[in-house]
């Protein structure tokens, strides 16, 4: 089947729950979008606002808590939140990524350990991490080890590719600023890395396909690229394909839900890292070529968005009394109504966790372009 840009829109906003609210648990949802960027302590919470009908910031308290959704290092060797049994294949999947990333970064080898010295590590590391504790403990426990080496190093690479979940430390979003881990609890997949990445590939789909191998590579950042042409290979028969508008093969899950064209897109009020925005190579799909440089600073800072039918259209902030909207472009009336709406509801909804929220990005806003800018009163 040969698909539209536009119907290419539309299946990503379906499958991550943005053409309309979903009564859904949050498990169920945070498993329906595959995972949420968790970089900013706040945006799974504000991720899961845009998603799921009537969701209250306890409603994602309680599965941190609980683990039943964690928070991890993974795709992009960034912070995710995901549903805890999706965890073990997509660390698996991760660790060729994760591991060489780290361990070929000069702060580590920069220490003069080796690789294998380091893998040497992690059942001990993951043993005194059964029960919390924070960077500072961990670190000195590596020390005790190997020795105090340049800083950062040993600990850091560990903490990127060990199965190491961030432990909940209170504040407004359940992570604070000095951060805490825990073992991961459940086991590693047992199947071996290539069936985990397989795995990694057909819940990519499930949540964001239609998309072609380089957009599945892109989500993870996962090196090299080889890893994902073989699971996709392994996979002949299982995914099926259809032709992108600009004649690319694009894979997906046999079934997976391909509305219309013409299907309404309600604006949306996106968080900071929102993955819609970071989850393909062809980013078009959901940003117009001119606003990704303005939306993705260049120290990889993905703003806070408009999203009006379906497109990035500008950038919002908090501000005194409401919501501080920067269009790129001039927007009808009903789009300004919809944002409004959507404003309010954002307002109340961080009122009692953290009304300004991202206040520590705003330096990017005295930068940036804009056809219309208006407050949208909480």
């Amino acid at each position: 089947m040969k698909l539209t840009a536009r119907r290419l829109n539309r299946a990503s906003l379906g499958r991550q729950l943005l053409l309309r609210r979903e009564s859904l648990d949050v498990v169920e949802g945070v498993h329906r979008v595959v995972a949420l960027q968790a970089q900013e302590p706040a945006s799974p919470y504000l991720a899961l606002w845009n998603r799921l009908v009537d969701f209250d910031p306890v409603d994602l308290d309680r599965p941190f808590a609980d683990h039943a959704v964690v928070k991890a290092t993974l795709m992009r060797v960034t912070k995710h939140a995901v549903d805890a049994k999706d965890y073990p294949a997509f660390h698996d999947a991760m660790q060729w990524t994760l591991r060489a990333a780290r361990l070929n970064d000069r702060r580590f080898t920069r220490t003069g350990l080796s690789d294998g010295d380091a893998d040497a590590l992690v059942p001990s590391l993951l043993d005194f991490a059964a029960q919390h504790r924070t960077s500072s403990e961990l670190e000195t426990w590596v020390d005790e080890r190997v020795g105090v080496l340049p800083k950062p190093g040993v600990w850091w690479a560990l903490r990127h590719y060990a199965p190491l979940l961030y432990a909940e430390t209170g504040g407004p979003w359940s992570f604070g600023p000095r951060l805490s881990y825990l073992a991961a609890r459940t086991k590693p997949w047992s199947r071996g890395r290539e069936s985990a990445m397989r795995e990694l590939v057909l819940r990519y789909l499930e949540g964001f396909g239609p998309a072609s191998a380089q957009d599945v590579a892109q989500f993870g950042m996962i090196q090299p690229r080889a890893r994902i042409r073989d699971a996709f290979a392994a996979l002949a028969g299982t995914v099926v394909s259809h032709e992108g508008p600009d004649g690319a093969e694009l894979f997906d899950v046999p079934n997976g839900p391909l509305p219309d064209d013409d299907t309404p897109a309600p604006p949306r009020l996106l968080g900071m890292w929102d993955n819609l925005l970071l989850a393909y190579y062809d980013r078009s799909r959901i940003i117009p070529p001119d606003y990704r440089r303005l939306v993705t600073r260049n120290n990889g800072d993905v703003l806070p968005t408009l999203l009006v039918d379906g497109s990035v259209a500008g950038v919002w902030r908090t501000v005194e009394g409401g919501i501080e909207a920067n269009a790129f472009h001039r927007l009808s009336d009903e789009a300004w109504e919809g944002l409004e709406a959507e404003a309010r509801d954002l307002v109340a909804f961080l009122a009692d966790r953290e009304p300004t929220v991202y206040r520590r990005y705003a330096r990017w806003w005295a930068a940036l372009p804009s056809a219309e800018v208006r407050v949208l009163r909480g």
